[in-house]
């Protein structure tokens, strides 16, 4: 009787550490509650166990070998489970630096674009060259000296630019005073330049079609020039064509 004691008492300690395994698998899974639910009452019905014999110890030994069957069964199903968990976690990683990645290049070929969008814009840019400012006076002769100006005229080139969109433009002058008033008529006109108004004192419209074109702009109808420095900038809507400057003596 001593040894069927030992081996209850045996049996008793497999239950007892399997009751403890199933607990710490911690894992949502009605069979696996199940199975604790009935090592439990195994455990139970040994410590009341009374009529103790080999063969109901030995049907005690096969359900504590089924119970631990089953316990590894599902210790590997959470073992797959974890190893395809990190395989996941992983491509989700990889998949992240990829999209990542992909961003990235996406980013810098938008980024090279505009550049080159911006290098277009501004290669297609129309510029002038060889402005002067010119008084003359009431026959039209170049005059140096305030009391003989008639008028004043600039005149300039613009460069020829392939990549220039062709079609006419309008080309305006601002001409400075030497007291710093742009000298302009009494309805003092202004044209859009970089989102705001700039007054102007003559304008023209050219037909400019990628080649050179020399052109030449009046100041008429204004009096009482000053002696000193006039300045004049030649503009376009998109760009400053250039300064230049004059002194009236």
């Amino acid at each position: 009787y001593r040894e069927l004691e030992i081996v209850r008492d045996s049996i008793k300690n497999d239950l007892t550490q399997l009751v403890s395994e199933y607990d710490s698998l911690q894992y949502q899974n009605d069979t696996i509650a199940a199975r604790l639910v009935e090592a439990n009452e195994m455990i139970e019905q040994l410590k009341y166990e009374r009529r103790l014999n080999y063969n109901r110890l030995r049907a005690y030994e096969k359900e504590v070998g089924t119970l631990r069957s089953v316990m590894k069964q599902y210790l590997r199903q959470i073992d797959s489970l974890n190893h395809l968990n990190k395989k996941l976690i992983n491509e989700n990683v990889s998949y992240r630096k990829e999209i990542s990645s992909a961003n990235l290049r996406a980013e810098r070929a938008e980024e090279k674009a505009s550049e080159l969008k911006n290098k277009v814009q501004q290669g297609a840019i129309v510029r002038a060259r060889d402005i002067m400012l010119v008084a003359l006076n009431a026959k039209g002769n170049p005059v140096s000296r305030v009391r003989t100006a008639a008028t004043l005229r600039v005149d300039f080139t613009l460069n020829a630019n392939e990549l220039a969109t062709p079609g006419n433009r309008t080309v305006y002058v601002r001409i400075t005073s030497p007291d710093g008033y742009i000298l302009s008529t009494e309805q003092t006109p202004t044209f859009e330049f970089e989102g705001g108004k700039l007054s102007y004192s003559a304008s023209r419209e050219v037909d400019y079609q990628g080649k050179e074109v020399e052109l030449s702009i009046y100041l008429n109808d204004v009096t009482g020039y000053v002696k000193g420095i006039y300045t004049v900038e030649a503009y376009t809507e998109a760009s400053l064509l250039g300064t230049t400057e004059l002194m009236l003596r």
